[in-house]
């Protein structure tokens, strides 16, 4: 059924490419424009998860470079049953994660820095197991290769409005004129963000519930949402910024972007995600909370002496553990205070 979704997505959005080129140029344009479309799936197919990590600087992670990271994300995709993706950071103050790659054999799984030094290691365990269900469910490909896609079309829509000011309304092969460059320039960007729109919240939902089957403990997810979602609405994202089109990979919306945007936005509610976990029972082997009670940061040496007293305590948790934040000042106070 994947294959079936994902070619469905390919012809809808060369379509699309399509009715551009015929809007530019005519049945000229059109033919050109399909080209264009067949040329871009085929890149998309092959490049896009690349193309992506390397837009956001992402940088490939092993087990001597970041060992507590990398083993959490091997023990996740084992519980999966899934092969060990690549794993990538990405120098970014914002929390945040996304999956990519074409199949679950080229898979690729990149979190922020920022995501690493606000989450507790259970939390990022929930927000990993997320980004692990989408690989399993094949959406890594899909949401890739229409990030790719609808990038190429709002160049396309430029060209369509670089046309009206040049003067393209008076192009013999453009039937539909200047109304049609303009229906171009303005509505292939808005159709293409209603297809990221529709293919993604369902998808979002689904990746939480299988998330938290993975990881067994759905309120560790649910926790890192809250988190995450306080995080992104504080701290820029510049390279989301710029390639707004990637915006629906991200397990939360990174963009800043108001009115509009927020009602278009790509992700479901943050709340309704958050009380759709909570509602979940604890699935049935799920992983133990010590077990991922070490710091989730790789470059951080675990939590002060007086912390790790508190932690050994009977019946205290350790500081950093994972639970919905009481306030908005435990949310932005993260697992090492």
């Amino acid at each position: 059924m994947g294959h079936v979704k994902t070619g469905l997505l390919l012809a809808a959005m060369t379509a699309l490419f399509m009715v551009v080129g015929y809007a530019i140029g005519g049945q000229g344009g059109m033919l050109i424009a399909l080209a264009i479309a067949c040329a871009t799936n085929l890149f998309a197919y092959w490049n896009a998860d690349k193309m992506v990590l390397r837009m956001y600087g992402a940088r490939q992670i092993d087990r001597a470079t970041a060992p507590d990271f990398y083993d959490l994300v091997a023990e996740l995709a084992q519980r999966a049953q899934l092969p060990m993706p690549k794993v990538f950071l990405i120098e970014n103050a914002q929390p945040n994660a996304f999956a990519t790659g074409r199949n679950p054999e080229n898979a690729a799984v990149a979190a922020t820095t920022g995501i690493l030094r606000t989450l507790s290691r259970q939390e990022l365990a929930g927000v990993m197991a997320h980004e692990l269900a989408h690989v399993k469910n094949r959406d890594s490909l899909t949401m890739t290769i229409t990030a790719c896609l609808s990038g190429a079309i709002g160049m396309l829509a430029s060209f369509a409005q670089m046309s009206v000011f040049f003067g393209g309304s008076r192009d013999r092969e453009n039937p539909l004129g200047g109304i049609g460059l303009l229906l171009a320039a303005l509505v292939a960007p808005l159709a293409a963000m209603l297809v990221q729109f529709a293919i993604s919240r369902s998808r979002e939902y689904e990746a939480d519930r299988m998330g938290a089957e993975i990881c067994g403990q759905p309120r560790w997810l649910a926790s890192a949402l809250a988190k995450i979602s306080q995080g992104a609405a504080a701290i820029p994202n510049p390279e989301a910024e710029a390639n707004p089109a990637t915006a629906h990979l991200f397990i939360i919306n990174p963009l800043h972007g108001g009115g509009m945007a927020s009602l278009f936005s790509t992700h479901p509610s943050t709340q309704e995600r958050i009380t759709r976990l909570l509602a979940m029972q604890p699935a049935s082997g799920g992983m133990r909370d010590e077990a991922f009670a070490r710091p989730a940061n790789p470059w951080d040496t675990g939590t002060s002496s007086e912390d790790r007293a508190a932690s050994d305590a009977p019946g205290k948790a350790p500081r950093g553990t994972s639970r919905i934040p009481r306030s908005s000042d435990d949310a932005r106070r993260g697992p090492w205070g």
